[in-house]
């Protein structure tokens, strides 16, 4: 009996029912034979000996898909475990899913492991892939598998299956001597993991709670060939170079201290350049009719029951109580923002309302994912919260895009990936109210004609989200920016405006953040230039440097001049060679260097020099001043534009 396969392009394929994936990829050609992982039937992925049993649409997967290499990838964990099941035979293993640029598999080890047993597992791994091992899936009644992993000293293992329902397809696939239990799919054999890495190990608790076993959680790499993976370590190297945390202390921009874990400390530099982020923000929102607001940071316990972050973001909360009443510290900006719009009246002509705040959340991480400004406990959101009409929503949407869009390019981000994401498992709000709300950003992305990926299930508990996810300039995505459209907080808080009709009528409202966290993005926007900040950003725009010490009149009056006309200067007249000041300067990351002699002092000049660029030529210094100004006020990512 024959079926029919219809093939990405189009075409259709007749072929022999229960012909496999991996077959019709060789009848297609042994090119794509060779290179494919693994196949998706009807969108489903799956392993390329899944026989083909009806009409349907199939994909063949190879590396340079998505899909394909997070098969690859899965494939490389059990490799990993496997390896180290080999050299530590009282481990148990918990579980290993594939990431973007490799794998991680968290382990209780019976024996203390770190980077110098790396060489060793990696080892241990090559042996498995020249093996060539057939990597195969089994279904098995749950019994049998839980006999299966009780042999084998895998209690994990054995919880997993006790938790599954009644009825559920238990699966594992096996490679040699190893066994796993997992959804799959994987490759056809370990012969195809050709190039990987063993990067990190660290702490994990058991399904991340303090409570459980501690476990040891094993990052790793994986790629389609070596030259990739040797671009990807390059890539990692470049990181290491830019981390900000590295360059938020060789520029003196912030710490932070055990006192307060998480908590930053943004130092005279650091703030400038937080204030600068900030007042861009904040000029940009004026230009759109953008109100701002502040609201407490600590509010009593009733408002996050009526808010629904008691029931659904309890657990990232901090409590405290006062006068015998229970209060929390606000994760979000939202909830007060929601009582200034229903302390007045409001009428259709009133809005939409556009009303920001940059208010300082607390919430509570574990401190093992605390990472430098990237992620901590307590930051400002850039929010802003749109109140408005069903029907000017979509246009509100479109012109929250623009501004987006038009913030990361001034700041030095063109790349920009958009997600929408829909309704997750914990919720609030009716189906209805999901579906309009969802409804409402497609028409928006449509109307701006953008591409964009679907993210099920990831939205905000009270509703469907647009993510801004922005590449920086060594290919690294982030994201930062969202629009939340919000039918549920309206509807929990009673707010109504009045209509035409002279009756009262429901708002909508949205949620926007551009930046997200100032701090997250601040962290980003440090890697990205590597601290090389555009003039406009930059904590000191200038230093004057003097030939000599005869010269510190002069550089203090052109420091003056420069002061007076609202830049950010320092002079550096030490008894030093010019070459040592420099040399610092250029450290030190200062944009422009003015150096300053006799000749400049005799025709109050200056020697201009550009951060990494050398030596521009001399100017006077109300010319100096007006191309520092115009280049500041055009906010130019570089001195050429």
């Amino acid at each position: 009996m024959s079926v029919q396969v219809t093939l990405p392009d189009g075409s259709c394929r007749e072929v022999v029912q229960g012909t496999t994936i991996g077959q019709l990829a060789q009848a297609i050609g042994p090119g794509l034979a060779r290179a494919a992982l693994a196949g998706k039937i009807d969108g489903r992925a799956c392993d390329l000996n899944t026989p083909i049993v009806a009409d349907c649409n199939v994909t063949i997967l190879t590396a340079r898909d998505p899909d394909g290499a997070f098969v690859l990838r899965h494939t490389a964990a059990h490799v990993l475990a496997m390896a180290v099941k080999r050299l530590y035979p009282g481990a148990i293993l918990e579980d290993g899913p594939a990431t973007d640029t490799g794998f991680f598999y968290d382990i209780m080890m019976p024996a203390p492991v770190g980077p110098d047993d790396f060489p060793r597992i990696e080892e241990e791994m090559k042996k498995i892939v020249a093996d060539d091992l057939p990597v195969s899936r089994r279904e098995l009644p749950r019994d049998e598998a839980i006999r299966l992993f009780r042999d084998r000293n895998e209690p994990f293992k054995v919880e997993t299956i006790e938790a599954l329902a009644e009825g559920e397809t238990i699966s594992i696939y096996e490679m040699g001597e190893f066994a796993d239990l997992c959804r799959g799919p994987h490759l056809a054999s370990t012969a195809s993991v050709k190039a990987f890495s063993i990067q990190s190990v660290a702490g994990a608790y058991r399904k991340g709670d303090a409570a459980r076993e501690q476990l040891v959680r094993f990052h790793g790499l994986a790629f389609a060939d070596k030259k990739e993976l040797k671009e990807y370590l390059h890539l990692l190297e470049e990181a290491k170079k830019r981390d900000h945390r590295k360059i938020g202390q060789e520029l003196d921009l912030f710490s932070f201290h055990e006192e307060g874990p998480g908590f930053p400390f943004f130092h005279p530099k650091g703030t400038v350049l937080y204030n600068e982020l900030l007042a861009f923000i904040r000029a940009e929102l004026r230009d759109r009719d953008y109100v701002e607001i502040r609201t407490p940071m600590i509010l009593n316990e009733e408002l996050w029951h009526r808010s629904g972050h008691w029931d659904n973001y309890r657990e990232n909360m901090y409590f405290t109580h006062l006068d015998d009443r229970a209060f929390a510290i606000k994760p979000m900006n939202c909830p007060g923002g929601l009582l200034i719009y229903r302390s007045g009246l409001h009428s259709y002509r009133d809005l939409p309302m556009r009303i920001a705040e940059f208010g300082q959340v607390h919430r509570h991480e574990l401190s093992g994912v605390l990472h430098g400004l990237i992620r901590v406990r307590c930051f400002t959101q850039d929010d802003a919260h749109v109140y408005c009409t069903p029907d000017q929503m979509c246009d509100e949407v479109e012109k929250i895009i623009d501004l987006m869009m038009h913030v990361y390019r001034t700041v030095g981000f063109d790349d920009v990936a958009i997600e929408l994401s829909t309704r997750p498992p914990k919720s609030i709000g009716s189906d209805e109210m999901w579906e309009r709300a969802t409804a409402i950003l497609e028409n928006a992305l449509a109307g701006r004609e953008i591409q964009y990926k679907v993210n099920p299930g990831d939205g905000a508990f009270y509703g469907p989200k647009i993510d801004f996810h922005i590449k920086d300039c060594i290919g690294r995505s982030h994201q930062c920016g969202t629009i939340q459209a919000d039918f549920s907080m309206p509807e929990r808080f009673d707010l109504t405006y009045v209509g035409e009709d002279g009756e009262r009528h429901r708002p909508v409202m949205i949620h926007r953040a551009i930046f997200g966290s100032i701090e997250r993005f601040l962290g980003i926007l440090i890697e990205h230039y590597a601290g090389n900040f555009p003039l406009w950003l930059a904590p000191v725009q200038a230093r004057v440097l003097s030939l000599s010490q005869e010269q510190e009149a002069y550089a203090d009056q052109v420091r003056k001049r420069l002061h007076d006309a609202g830049l950010r200067v320092e002079t550096d007249v030490r008894n030093e060679k010019i070459g040592h000041k420099i040399r610092e300067a250029e450290l030190a990351k200062i944009p422009v260097m003015l150096v300053v002699g006799k000749k400049e002092a005799a025709e109050e000049m200056v020697a201009v020099r550009r951060h990494g660029l050398g030596d521009q030529g001399a100017l006077s210094i109300d010319d100096c001043i007006a191309s520092l100004q115009r280049e500041i006020a055009e906010k130019r990512r570089t001195a050429e534009g």
